[in-house]
């Protein structure tokens, strides 16, 4: 009588462990994650100073706010760098090659015209705002600033990536099988 010899059960996909790939990332990647430390730090002290020592820091509270409004829009650059921005794709596979394309360009058109005009208005908000943070003496201005310049470096890689779009005819939304293989290194 043989015994049969299952194979070992695979643990699930988020037990693996698969090597981290940060071949992706760059230097003006490290300044999101700075800030997001920097933002985890302030909660921390937050969270410390109001249930461990009962007295709480007035000013953790205010900072942390802006702090993770420059994570958000910071962070979106590095989304829009990386073509990681949220995507319907359902539409994409019903529609030919020809089409896909069409809408990719229009898409990325949008894309570039909406982050510059968006620059623009959070540039001039950043001038007409004459006021200072309530718990520290620093304008509130610079957190507009930052949201501006946010929208203008993903304006930037939108365009960036709207011509590299244009130049080789293909996107991860026009030719998805295709931007799969490149990801897993297949030929």
């Amino acid at each position: 009588m043989s015994q049969r010899h299952d194979p070992p059960p695979q643990p699930p996909d988020h037990q693996r462990n698969d090597d981290v790939d940060l071949s992706d990332l760059r230097w003006d990647d490290s300044i999101v994650f700075i800030v997001f430390w920097v933002l985890a730090f302030v909660l921390f002290l937050q969270f410390f100073t109001r249930y461990v020592l009962n007295n709480s820091l007035g000013w953790t509270e205010e900072i942390a706010r802006f702090l993770l409004i420059g994570v958000t829009f910071i962070g979106a650059v590095m989304a829009t760098r990386k073509h990681s921005h949220i995507a319907v794709e359902f539409i994409y596979r019903w529609v030919p090659r020809p089409l896909r394309r069409v809408a990719q360009t229009s898409i990325d058109l949008v894309s570039v015209g909406f982050f510059a005009i968006m620059s623009w208005y959070s540039y001039q908000v950043s001038g007409r705002t004459q006021q200072m943070m309530v718990s520290i003496d620093v304008p509130k201005s610079i957190v507009y600033l930052i949201v501006s310049v946010s929208f203008a470096s993903m304006a930037f890689c939108a365009a960036r990536n709207m011509i590299k779009h244009l130049r080789t005819g293909t996107s991860k939304l026009i030719d998805p099988e295709l931007a799969e293989q490149q990801r897993l290194g297949i030929d």
